[in-house]
């Protein structure tokens, strides 16, 4: 179980981690709205909520200093996230993978257990992520579903299987048509970023990004 969340992690990490520098606030086609994707709105005060529960988490941390001065556009980077989350739905939804309730509630028990315990999964996510506590479950499940879509797809730990993913998502990025507030600069379907901003906290490589495929005579 952990090489299959540290390959979901990879995955979700390495093929979609950016988000914007700031850009000049034009006219909104969408008032309210940071982005729309799908046809569904993200709205600015969810964004905001987002980027307060982790202000707040990392407030009450130790390194609350280190951890705030390294995540300065942490609105650009929730903002991501969130668009990135639609995105993975809809790669999964296109080829027919899903993720229950029970396997976030193992995946959740399993990276716990490899981080110590709650306190310290915590931590971990919060210093590596930018992800407060109260949205792991929604990062876990991302993750997993990652994971899944790469096995439904046949994606092996290969140049061609992590194009395979790539391209899935690009696809599902085309199909949701998103459209982001000029605030929060644009979003980029090939590249699979918005605006030119990369998360500080994702370090992890493509080479990690999907399953080893198996041995033959396995």
């Amino acid at each position: 179980m952990h090489r299959r969340r540290r390959t979901a992690l990879s995955l979700s990490a390495a093929l979609l981690a950016a988000a914007p520098f700031l850009a000049a606030c034009g006219n909104e086609a969408h008032p309210g709205a940071a982005a729309v994707v799908g046809g569904g709105r993200i709205e600015v005060s969810a964004l905001q909520a987002q980027v307060k529960d982790v202000r707040q988490a990392q407030q009450a941390s130790p390194q609350a200093a280190q951890l705030i001065g390294s995540t300065g556009q942490l609105g650009r980077a929730k903002l991501y996230d969130l668009i990135v989350d639609k995105i993975v739905e809809r790669a999964a939804d296109d080829a027919g993978a899903s993720v229950s309730r029970k396997e976030i509630q193992k995946a959740r028990a399993d990276a716990a257990e490899q981080a110590g315990g709650e306190e310290q999964l915590a931590a971990m996510y919060l210093q590596q992520r930018g992800v407060a506590p109260d949205q792991i479950d929604d990062a876990l499940r991302r993750d997993v579903l990652v994971g899944k879509l790469a096995a439904k797809i046949g994606a092996t730990n290969t140049p061609e299987g992590q194009q395979k993913v790539n391209e899935a998502f690009v696809a599902a990025s085309k199909a949701l048509d998103i459209d982001v507030n000029p605030r929060y600069g644009t979003w980029d379907d090939e590249k699979m970023q918005l605006g030119d901003y990369k998360a500080p906290w994702i370090t992890q490589v493509t080479k990690e990004a999907v399953p080893q495929a198996p041995e033959a005579g396995a």
